[in-house]
């Protein structure tokens, strides 16, 4: 009898956390989502999720992994700002953001450590695309939303928010070939090592080159996406392998071209981002040579994937990959006061913005929001 009693309690306990594994479980249903123009899907064959809906408000956490760059920092200052605005604070009991560093398993123990203290979803810019595997089960089983933007995860299984950071980079190589049409020796600062970002990115310009049937001589330097550390790495590669007929930058591109300056380097055709200190320069020296495409996406794009992250628990149909447009100016079509601001930080990234979702930031509502840990 207590031998029946015992395995009827055990069947039964089973039974209760297999259902609560499945109802945590999001259905996969038809499209379109919620809000179309803003959760746009990545492509025709993307699956629609739709979560069990969940009673808010929510207790929401970033885990970020690397801040010492000026588009992390933003990014950091941007989540705040948007969790602050009344309409999204009212359905967020709590906001959490935590950077980690370049620790891959720091994030994973972050991410872990929010699943455990019971927080309804958690948005992440990953490390690493393919090593959070476990972390991504875990959240799954336990019916927490997991939102990846930017670097993203390499599953199906969490909601991934991003640009075609691919297309982005073959952007940049046919502004190249546009411009150095006889192929060259080019200078190509690439970001962080590891992320999928920086190799989606770097794939892609080469690809365009490759495909070119030109003969390119690239010299490589990492420059992780911030001014500084470009610098350095641009000055010790115009030392040693330039002059340069042509650069491409994925990020800190105001410090490469003021690289440029004190080595007095010729100003070649440059494919960067969309710093404002570079769109000052790419304005300012455009006669003098450095035409300039300046494309990407801002820091905004964090609080999408924050309104995405909502919308799941609210049970709204969204896409399991929702793709966000770029930003893309390109000389000689930079206009002051619309594509550069002359009176605002170079750190600052323009183009960070995305209306289809209703979010829009002024740099004072971003520059007011602090980068530390909360």
């Amino acid at each position: 009898m207590i031998k029946s009693l015992v395995g009827g309690i055990v069947a039964a306990t089973a039974f209760v956390m297999l259902s609560s594994s499945a109802l945590a479980e999001p259905e996969i249903v038809t499209g379109p989502s919620a809000e179309p123009d803003c959760f746009a899907p990545w492509a025709a064959d993307t699956q629609f999720f739709k979560f069990p809906k969940k009673e808010g408000p929510y207790r929401i956490a970033l885990a970020n992994g690397y801040i010492a760059n000026t588009w992390r920092i933003q990014m950091v200052q941007t989540a705040k700002a948007y969790a602050a605005q009344p309409e999204v604070a009212a359905k967020l009991k709590e906001f959490k953001v935590v950077s980690t560093g370049e620790d891959v398993p720091a994030q994973i123990s972050a991410i872990n450590n929010f699943i455990d203290s019971g927080y309804d979803a958690i948005v992440v810019n990953a490390q690493n695309p393919t090593a959070f595997g476990p972390v991504i089960k875990r959240a799954k089983e336990a019916g927490v939303v997991l939102v990846a933007f930017d670097n993203i995860l390499d599953t199906k299984d969490a909601i991934n928010v991003n640009v075609d950071q691919k297309g982005l980079g073959a952007l940049w190589g046919n502004w190249l070939i546009k411009h150095v049409p006889n192929g060259g020796k080019i200078l190509e600062v690439r970001g962080v090592a590891g992320t999928s970002v920086d190799t989606d990115r770097h794939n892609g310009i080469h690809e365009v080159l490759d495909a070119s049937g030109k003969k390119w001589e690239v010299t490589e330097v990492v420059g992780k996406w911030d001014d500084g550390v470009a610098q350095k790495a641009s000055a010790d590669a115009i030392a040693t392998n330039g002059p340069f007929d042509g650069v491409t930058g994925q990020g800190g591109d105001t410090g490469i071209v003021q690289a440029m300056i004190d080595a007095k380097h010729p100003f070649v055709p440059f494919g960067g981002e969309t710093e404002n200190g570079f769109r000052k320069y790419c304005a300012k020296f455009a006669a003098e040579g450095l035409k300039c495409s300046s494309a990407g996406t801002g820091p905004a794009q964090v609080a999408v994937a924050v309104k995405t992250a909502i919308a799941a628990l609210e049970g709204q149909v969204v896409p399991q990959a929702v793709k966000l447009p770029l930003a893309i100016v390109e000389d000689p079509n930079f206009k002051e006061g619309q594509d550069y601001f002359p009176d605002q930080s170079d750190n600052f990234f323009v183009g960070n913005s995305f209306p289809t979702c209703g979010i829009n930031f002024t740099a004072q509502e971003i520059m007011g929001q602090s980068k530390e840990n909360q």
